[in-house]
């Protein structure tokens, strides 16, 4: 698959199959991951892959009721409600795996290195045929003590893209895109 199809074909999915995602294969979007860019080549990032799905079950839970309790500022919590207190929405859609990519040093770039990272591995991981979606919902809770402990990141770690991955169970449609405002200055 070329670049520019990779590009235009990535979706947000979020409908699985339950076919567990190869250690190996999960290692190579995380290997094109890293090749991303980083500001003075600091190359801040970690990963923490999750294939336990009770631990998957409990941080949706978990997560899905804290945005409940304290919901992220500038959040239209009224858009989301009933689907986070219906008890059948997994935040995780069912995904046999979530990769955590976290900012491994503490910089004022290193945010933003870990999002390049983060769509590198989503375009790799479509490129292999795998879905992906960065998971906004589950990011206040992993950034918990109680969240941090359960992954048993180091304290260094700081949680940035939590990002399900694979097999998915159906075609997304391309949602339309909005024409971009362009502000040339010759």
């Amino acid at each position: 698959m070329d670049l520019e199809q990779a590009i235009y074909g990535r979706r947000a999915t979020r409908a699985y199959t339950h076919e567990a995602i190869d250690p190996a294969v999960l290692e190579a979007v995380i290997d094109a991951a890293i090749q991303a860019p980083s500001a003075m080549d600091g190359q801040p990032w970690g990963f923490c892959i999750l294939r336990n799905p009770a631990l998957l079950d409990r941080i949706a839970d978990e997560a899905k009721a804290l945005m409940l309790r304290n919901p992220s500022p500038g959040l239209a919590l009224h858009r989301f409600e009933e689907m986070l207190e219906n008890p059948d929405f997994h935040i995780f859609y069912h995904a046999p795996a979530l990769i955590l990519i976290c900012s491994t040093k503490d910089s004022p770039w290193s945010q933003i290195d870990c999002i390049l990272a983060a769509q590198n591995l989503m375009l790799a991981a479509y490129g292999k045929g795998l879905g992906t979606c960065w998971i906004g919902f589950a990011q206040s809770w992993l950034e918990t003590d109680e969240g941090r402990a359960a992954l048993g990141l180091p304290a260094t770690w700081r949680p940035v893209a939590p990002i399900i991955v694979g097999r998915p169970s159906g075609g997304e449609p391309a949602p339309p895109r909005q024409k971009p405002e362009l502000l040339w200055r010759d």
